[in-house]
């Protein structure tokens, strides 16, 4: 089949990234990782403790931005579809870049002018200023959708499927290191800010470093893909689509027709809500189990972060490449298991040097796991609708975070109430054992996953689609 043997040869022949591409091409991972920690973190904190806003108002705020991830299957089509100037995926990043980052710089007086509403108690005043606030937060997610799916995509078009373990174990850490600058830029940006509750002192000092993060974050943006996207010779940038290319509707019905990729979707749903259901409890795991002040419960994070950190190193550079994209899966998954035991053990134990000991072992089991997945990601992909395939993974990943920090506390409360309140380590067992599980679902999830069955279905599903086209 001509399509097929089309497919072999983009996939035999990409001309790769080098080192110092790969790692320029990384940056703009490390900007959305720096974005991550000031929205998630800074503004969470300041709109909740020093300006009093209604939890519930700040949480379905930031919600809004996970809503917006079906968006993703829509623009990664849009970038497939619809080449800017012969170029399929930099021009798309650079828009949703300068979108997000307008975003960020006008979330500081939306934020604001509500605080201002529900400090004079109006009513009309309130709902407006709050529909304003989610709008914002939904605009910033559809942005964040804009480029990263386009970037996922890209970073398809330029590796080959050896290279794509080391690709993203690089791009991955640097999304850790892009969240230690945020925080490190937060820390150092509101030292005088400690304490201070007036609006009007808080609002000109956060519009100041919000302005300096934006200009700086989309000149990075700008920078990290600048050349690295062959221009496409046979793309008239004014003309139709090329004969490889297919519309949203046709992607959606190839999607949809291969098994494999109803497996996979599975997997990546099942692995990533198996991953992250303890991420909103664990520092109230520290607080009720070991009884730890607030400044040593922020150091779990911390811990489990270094080890992912070195965990995606390993992975790319050593594991995968020697044992394989699915078996480096499997032992991760199976590493993720043992640990979430290990954190049941830990809590029996009491030793806080333990569960700090622990929380580096399952960051990196979570490292290796992620490491391979995401490499299996992008290899269950065609060249010729890459965006659409990110979308619909990226769909996945997102969709499960968000049932993640939804699940992961009412199952605690649920632990709580068969519990009793004298035993929190039971409580927070159940959530334990109940991710452990899930985890082992993916695993078997995983074991239905082949390569080569995928590219078989999806070839001949796409060949037909573009002889339909040509009837």
């Amino acid at each position: 089949m001509q399509f097929t043997n089309d497919m072999e040869s983009s996939l035999d022949h990409q001309e790769g990234l080098s080192p110092l591409r790969l790692a320029r091409l990384s940056l703009f991972q490390g900007c959305l990782g720096c974005l991550a920690v000031i929205f998630a973190g800074m503004l969470n904190r300041i709109m909740i403790s020093e300006l009093a806003f209604p939890a519930i108002l700040v949480g379905g705020g930031l919600a809004f931005e996970q809503l917006m991830a079906p968006s993703r299957v829509l623009f990664g089509n849009i970038s497939d579809s619809w080449p800017i100037n012969g170029r399929k995926r930099t021009p798309y990043i650079w828009l949703g870049s300068a979108g997000f980052c307008l975003m960020a710089t006008i979330s500081i007086p939306v934020i604001f002018i509500t605080e201002s509403a529900l400090s004079s108690g109006n009513s009309i005043a309130v709902i407006f200023s709050s529909l304003a606030l989610c709008t914002l937060f939904a605009l910033y997610g559809l942005a964040i959708s804009m480029a990263s799916t386009p970037y996922l995509a890209l970073v398809i078009d330029l590796t080959t499927e050896k290279e794509r373990p080391r690709a993203v174990g690089v791009i991955w850490c640097m999304l850790t290191i892009g969240i230690i600058v945020g925080a490190i830029s937060i820390s150092i940006a509101t030292k005088g800010l400690d304490g201070i509750t007036d609006p009007n002192l808080l609002q000109p000092a956060l519009q100041r470093f919000m302005i300096w993060v934006s200009v700086i974050v989309f000149f990075i943006s700008i920078i990290a893909c600048w050349g690295l996207e062959p221009k496409a010779a046979n793309i008239d940038a004014k003309g139709p689509k090329s004969s490889n290319e297919i519309g949203l509707k046709k992607a959606w019905v190839m999607v949809t027709s291969s098994k494999q990729i109803i497996i996979f979707f599975s997997f990546l749903t099942l692995y990533t809500l198996g991953l992250f259901l303890q991420d909103p409890i664990l520092e109230s795991f520290g607080a009720e189990v070991f009884a730890l002040p607030i400044s040593k419960t922020t150091l779990l994070n911390a811990f489990w972060g270094v080890g992912t950190l070195f965990g995606l190193l390993l992975g790319g550079l050593f594991v995968t490449p020697h044992l394989g994209k699915l078996t480096t899966a499997r032992i991760g998954c199976w590493m993720i298991v043992g640990s979430l035991f290990l954190l049941i053990f830990s809590g029996i134990s009491s030793n806080v040097n333990g569960l700090y000991g622990v929380l580096v072992i399952f960051g990196v089991a979570a490292g290796i796991a992620t490491n391979s997945a995401l490499s299996l990601m992008l290899d269950l992909t065609l060249p010729q609708v890459a965006g659409t395939f990110v979308g619909i993974w990226g769909l996945a990943q997102a969709l499960s975070r968000a049932m993640g920090k939804v699940f992961g506390g009412g199952l605690l409360d649920i632990g709580r109430l068969l519990s009793g309140p004298e035993n929190p380590l039971l409580a927070f067992s159940f959530v334990f054992t109940l991710e452990s599980i899930i985890m082992i679902l993916a695993i078997a999830m995983l074991s239905k996953v082949s390569i080569k069955r995928f590219r078989e279905e999806t070839a001949t599903k796409m060949e037909t689609l573009l002889m339909a086209d040509l009837d």
